[in-house]
């Protein structure tokens, strides 16, 4: 179902729950208050409707319809279109998952639309509506909410991907193949986690210059720059993260070469030892073979001691080749 929520708000209490778009438009029409309407990737003639109504931009209808946003901020006329990346961090496959929540406000709606599972925006409409006075200060009291609860679901993210770093680095000194491969897949999704954090400083600006113009409490303006110190924690851990894994990625790249040199070394080594006893076999056969040619003219042939003389020469020749490869440490 494409409607997760629909509501009424009067004097910041539910005043009424209407079954379709159309009973919303209706209801707020004859009763005043605020319309608080939560979408599940919905249909391009259910954001039609919602836009007629309200007078929602082309534009920014796109771009709820369509997703795939970066985080922005931009005002159209009366309205405000925000684009969101909540995040969330899975144990089980030790990755982040990222979400996108549209929200439009205006005078007297909100337009929440979600094209992810997140049960931010549930807690918050439950955490507003137990508080009426504060709900009772109109809609940008969602979008602050709102706000303010994924910049705090930002910080299970941080812990997950410090954990995943801190088992990086047990890793790096334990020979493990797959750690390159890992810091890879962690960058990547600390970039990611980036690029939804870092433009949230910019939007919380564009918001405290409106302040004045659009008659912001002095609550509000609190819980707001309270979002924003926070905003600035996450980030400065998310970039000291990008840090962690370069200098890892550089460490790997080392230790991975030292290896390699060390394998490059043994492997001479053995070639070295190899190469010797080759020479030293080589020699005795040498002396063998041309003896086993069975000339009639060759020295020493029908001497009675040219066998023992022949032996004596192939172990004198190996010996003193073994005793030079043994002081060059060959063998």
């Amino acid at each position: 179902m494409t409607i997760i929520d629909n509501a009424v708000y009067v004097n910041g209490i539910r005043a009424a729950e209407p079954k379709n778009l159309e009973q919303t438009f209706e209801t707020l029409a004859q009763h005043g208050g605020m319309a608080w309407i939560g979408l599940y990737r919905p249909t391009t003639h259910e954001m039609s409707a919602v836009a007629q109504e309200f007078g929602l931009h082309e534009l920014a209808v796109e771009d709820a319809i369509s997703a795939h946003q970066r985080p922005k901020l931009e005002r159209y006329g009366s309205s405000l279109f925000t684009v969101l990346r909540p995040a969330r961090y899975l144990d089980a496959e030790e990755t982040v998952e990222f979400g996108e929540l549209h929200i439009f406000i205006g005078p007297n709606f909100v337009v929440t639309v979600r094209h992810a599972e997140m049960a931010g925006v549930g807690r918050v409409r439950q955490r507003l509506e137990n508080s009426p006075e504060l709900l009772n200060h109109g809609p940008e009291t969602v979008l602050y909410a709102l706000l303010d609860q994924i910049v705090d679901d930002y910080m299970p993210v941080i812990a997950g991907l410090q954990n995943d770093i801190d088992e990086i680095e047990d890793q790096l000194f334990s020979n493990d193949s797959t750690v390159s491969r890992r810091i890879y897949e962690l960058a990547r999704e600390v970039i990611q986690f980036q690029r939804a954090i870092h433009p949230l400083p910019d939007m919380i600006q564009q918001l405290n210059r409106g302040f004045e113009k659009y008659a912001v409490t002095e609550e509000l303006q609190h819980n707001l720059r309270d979002v924003q110190d926070h905003v600035q924690r996450v980030i400065s851990r998310a970039d000291s993260f990008r840090d962690l894994l370069q200098n890892a990625l550089t460490l790997d790249g080392t230790l991975t070469a030292n290896r390699q040199n060390e394998a490059s070394a043994e492997q001479n080594e053995q070639v070295k030892k190899i190469s010797s006893w080759a020479a030293i076999f080589f020699a005795p056969s040498f002396v063998a073979g041309v003896y086993g040619m069975n000339f009639d003219e060759m020295p020493e042939l029908h001497w009675t001691f040219g066998y023992p003389m022949a032996i004596c020469i192939m172990i004198a020749i190996a010996g003193l080749m073994y005793v030079i490869f043994k002081k060059k440490g060959w063998l």
